[in-house]
């Protein structure tokens, strides 16, 4: 068995140029130059305040200094990346994991506080061509399996006694029916997060579409994220509910930096 082992900012960046768990990510070339725009319930668009997103810098050690609205991240810190890819004696078949973490603390104009702690776990299954030389090559190179699970635990002024959890996994491969799972959640309440898009059908990843999250609660709308624009347009966008109260605000904000954290390109 062969074995290899990598840390730091380089080895999280090398393992997720492999793992493309959202098509629309991988932007194709522009074919028009008008701006794209999630599509979202027609009640939240009359009903919430609109809030175009600032990254801001993002200096190493750190992480990025995101900004919509009242809301800014004023600390932040990634963890260790850590990335192990493991294979069989003649490369034909390997898989590799990565576990990063990350932290940060967001407030809003009242100063109130949300402390965010993420982990993000990846894992890819591949095979690969044995090349014989001369032209000659024997199996395929294929995409097994790749995983990924996100979890986010949200505290407002670290009163641990309500934690929310915000979880987005995903599962696909050429064997594996393709899977998506995001919601966040308190234990009591369940808010789901339904993939938006430019495109109608929001799994339709042609034209290099906008990508998104709209957060639903017993099918009333309450946010909604755009992380991506499209064609090389990295327009990022929130619209929040303007009947939420300050404490829910804060906790869908914090879930939507976390988001971007993770989702940005």
């Amino acid at each position: 068995m062969v074995m290899l082992v990598l840390k730091g900012k380089d080895a999280s960046m090398q393992a997720f140029r492999v793992v493309r768990l959202f098509a629309g990510l991988v932007a194709a070339p522009a074919v028009s130059a008008a701006q794209r725009t999630i599509r979202i319930s027609d009640s939240l668009a009359r009903n919430a305040e609109r809030l175009k997103v600032e990254r801001g810098a993002q200096w190493m050690g750190h992480i990025g200094k995101w900004r919509f609205g009242d809301y800014a991240v004023v600390s932040g810190k990634p963890g260790w990346t850590h990335t192990r890819t493991t294979g069989n004696f003649f490369q034909t078949e390997s898989e590799s994991r990565t576990h990063e973490t990350f932290t940060f603390v967001l407030t809003n104009a009242a100063t109130d506080s949300a402390v965010v702690n993420a982990a993000r776990n990846v894992n890819v299954q591949e095979l690969h061509k044995l090349y014989l030389g001369h032209g000659w090559s024997l199996g395929s190179d294929e995409l097994v399996q790749e995983s990924e699970n996100f979890t986010a635990l949200i505290t407002i002024n670290r009163d641990t006694t309500e934690t929310w959890v915000l979880f987005l996994g995903s599962t696909s491969g050429s064997d594996t029916p393709s899977e998506h799972v995001a919601f966040l959640t308190n234990g009591e309440r369940k808010i789901l997060l339904s993939l938006a898009s430019s495109n109608k059908n929001a799994y339709d990843f042609r034209g290099s579409p906008a990508f998104g999250y709209e957060f639903v609660e017993n099918g009333q709308p309450l946010c909604a994220l755009q992380y991506y624009g499209g064609s090389y347009d990295f327009t990022q966008v929130v619209w929040m509910h303007r009947s939420l109260d300050a404490r829910m605000k804060l906790i869908l904000a914090a879930a939507m930096t976390a988001v971007l954290q993770v989702r940005t390109p």
